[in-house]
């Protein structure tokens, strides 16, 4: 059993580290509030725990209780530290920023569909340009919604969420995909040079050409025949590379 959601459990949560993945652990705090409170599991019920840099376990809940104003929940594992698959190549996706609260919607989908790195980034036409108080607290914001997402969809790696940056400076990289209208199926990209895909979705409106020209894409990928919207691009394109990928190496201990 190589990924979490292989195991049946009501429940999914994070610890610091693998240290953290003893044959026994007690949840406070917001978690155990969760857990007690919101899930009310009871002695018996399955949960899995991972360290967010791909190591996890099996627990069942063997008791809850009380901690102060909170509650605690005390968890025995069920089995052996392991490691979910790593799929290659990397993935990373650079949207461009929006308006409102579709950001958020990208980060919490993108995390669901199991993309690696997560970045932000300003365009020319981005209409959303934060100062940099607002961009740290909507770094921060995004950050603890990859988490909650990947807790959802119990993955075991937390993605990278990159604060918010200029769209030049990725230009370089050598694995840039622009994603438009006209370009490759995902499945004739082949394989990036240094084993990391980073497709690029640009604001409403797209990219200039002159931003294009700049970035001097490694390929260009084709979403389809229709116009999306800048969120919808991201997802989709996220969606199409991340099927194409291989989990290497298999269920490992760790």
């Amino acid at each position: 059993m190589g990924w979490p959601a292989d195991v049946p459990a009501a429940a999914h949560l994070f610890v610091a580290s693998a240290d953290g993945l003893t044959d026994a652990v007690d949840v406070e705090g917001e978690d155990g509030h969760h857990l007690a409170r919101v899930l009310r599991l009871r002695a018996g019920e399955g949960v899995t725990v991972a360290d967010g840099s791909g190591r996890w376990r099996a627990y069942r809940v063997c008791g809850v209780g009380k901690a102060g104003e909170g509650a605690t929940v005390r968890l025995e594992a069920t089995g052996a530290r392991q490691r979910e698959p790593v799929p290659e190549p990397r993935l990373g996706v650079a949207f461009a920023l929006t308006k409102g609260d579709k950001p958020e919607l990208v980060v919490q989908k993108l995390t669901e569909l199991g993309v690696d790195r997560i970045l932000p980034v300003v365009a020319e036409r981005s209409v959303a340009r934060p100062d940099a108080a607002r961009a740290a607290a909507a770094l921060e914001r995004w950050r603890r919604i990859a988490r909650e997402a990947a807790r959802q969809c119990r993955r075991a790696t937390l993605p990278v969420v990159e604060p918010l940056a200029p769209l030049a400076d990725l230009a370089g990289h050598p694995g840039l995909v622009v994603a438009e209208r006209g370009g490759s199926a995902a499945d004739g990209l082949g394989a990036p040079v240094d084993g990391e895909i980073l497709v690029i979705v640009g604001p409403e409106g797209g990219l200039t050409d002159g931003e294009v020209d700049a970035l001097a894409p490694w390929a260009r990928l084709d979403l389809g025949p229709h116009i999306l919207r800048a969120e919808t691009a991201a997802l989709a394109a996220a969606a199409l590379l991340a099927a194409r990928r291989s989990a290497s190496g298999g269920p490992t201990r760790g």
